[in-house]
């Protein structure tokens, strides 16, 4: 009869398991290639003094379709383009974002390490889509927010 030694077989199928993992997850590093194409890409863009937009958000807290004003870093003018949106421009005026706020979530989402925090950007490099998900298995924190009839404004 012979000896069976399934040690050394285990240890062989760990040791290609370990090193497929490595090669398909390359030891934990990243390019900006593979970061481009989780939506990682960064943008030079800077938030102007002043800019008009239009933002069409869906999440928990604000969803709909706001034209907006910013000054300096602050929305000055928010007005709902729809029944919904009107309403909670009412109750919750200051929950309507600048770019520039925007963009700061996206980056905290990625500090964070949320599951989803990609953007798309325009050809002058302010965002004109980001997709937040803090945890792919909860059903209330996603974030979707398009930007549109982006125009900076005389300050």
């Amino acid at each position: 009869m012979t000896a069976v030694r399934p040690r050394p077989r285990f240890v062989s199928s760990a040791a290609l398991a370990g090193a497929l993992l490595c090669a398909t997850t390359a030891c934990g590093s990243s390019t900006s290639a593979e970061s481009a194409e989780r939506g990682e890409q960064r943008t030079t863009w800077e938030e102007p003094a002043a800019y008009a937009y239009t933002l069409t958000s869906t999440t928990q807290v604000l969803a709909g379709t706001f034209r907006v004003k910013v000054r300096d870093g602050a929305v000055t003018e928010a007005v709902g383009t729809d029944a919904d949106s009107r309403r909670q421009t009412q109750e919750l005026p200051d929950q309507v974002p600048t770019i520039g706020e925007l963009l700061k979530r996206l980056n905290q989402a990625r500090s964070d390490n949320a599951d989803t925090a990609e953007a798309d950007y325009a050809d002058d490099g302010h965002p004109v889509r980001i997709s937040l998900d803090w945890d792919k298995n909860a059903i209330d924190d996603e974030a979707l927010y398009v930007i549109s009839a982006y125009e900076p404004t005389a300050g």
